[in-house]
């Protein structure tokens, strides 16, 4: 789990967090649900531990390891599928263990016969596939989703949302995951933050599950 306590952030003088506190359960998905610009990447980069902060406490799982997925796959160009997989895991595994992590992520996600390809060859689904096969390939027990499948048309966003659910159910790990679409949201996480305004405030929690997905959907949809 990883927890804000009474956290303040700033930038210049812009005041992004105020003594805010929230958590991320360990292997829940937790979504942060809000307007464009509200602070959620700050907040997710600060969980991260890539962001220092002013003031307040950031309780984390000892040793705790990220992975992200980002809008755009941010593949190496010159780099292979393969390759793009590899290059994350040269530090933490053995020749011979890497090969078979590789395949089978690979595996995972329909890409097998593309191993050698390189991003240029590939649709942007497929880039997306390879992010989030070299995420889930890494040893990671935090994982942030920032807006993954946008700009994705509906067939391939389900198509994507489908892949990562099964990726998670393999290999449960914390989730922290970023959007301001509602049927994303609803569909994928555990919980939700509802958040507005600056410095960012929490609006409401939200509890998911299978008998009240109408009713947070009909939530979101009425902010």
């Amino acid at each position: 789990m990883i927890s804000f306590i009474n956290v303040t952030k700033k930038f210049d003088n812009l005041e992004i967090l105020k003594n805010f506190s929230i958590e991320f359960k360990e292997n829940e998905i937790t979504c942060l649900f809000g307007p464009s610009g509200v602070g959620k990447t700050t907040i997710a980069n600060i969980a991260a531990g890539l962001l220092p902060v002013e003031d307040g406490e950031i309780r984390c799982v000892e040793n705790a390891l990220y992975s992200y997925v980002f809008q755009e796959p941010r593949l190496l160009e010159w780099y292979s599928v393969y390759q793009n997989i590899d290059f994350v895991l040269k530090n933490v595994y053995d020749n011979e263990k890497r090969v078979s992590i590789i395949n089978n992520y690979i595996n995972m996600v329909e890409l097998t016969g593309y191993e050698d390809y390189l991003p240029k060859a590939l649709s942007g689904g497929m880039c997306q596939r390879v992010s989030l096969a070299r995420a889930f390939a890494y040893p990671s027990n935090f994982l942030i989703l920032d807006e993954p499948f946008k700009g994705l048309d509906l067939k391939l966003k389900n198509e994507m949302i489908s892949m990562f659910k099964k990726l998670w159910q393999t290999g449960k790990r914390t989730v922290l995951f970023i959007t301001h679409d509602v049927d994303e949201a609803v569909t994928l996480s555990d919980s939700i933050y509802i958040i507005k305004n600056r410095p960012v405030e929490i609006v409401e929690k939200l509890h998911i599950s299978a008998e009240n997905k109408n009713e947070v959907k009909n939530i979101l949809l009425n902010i």
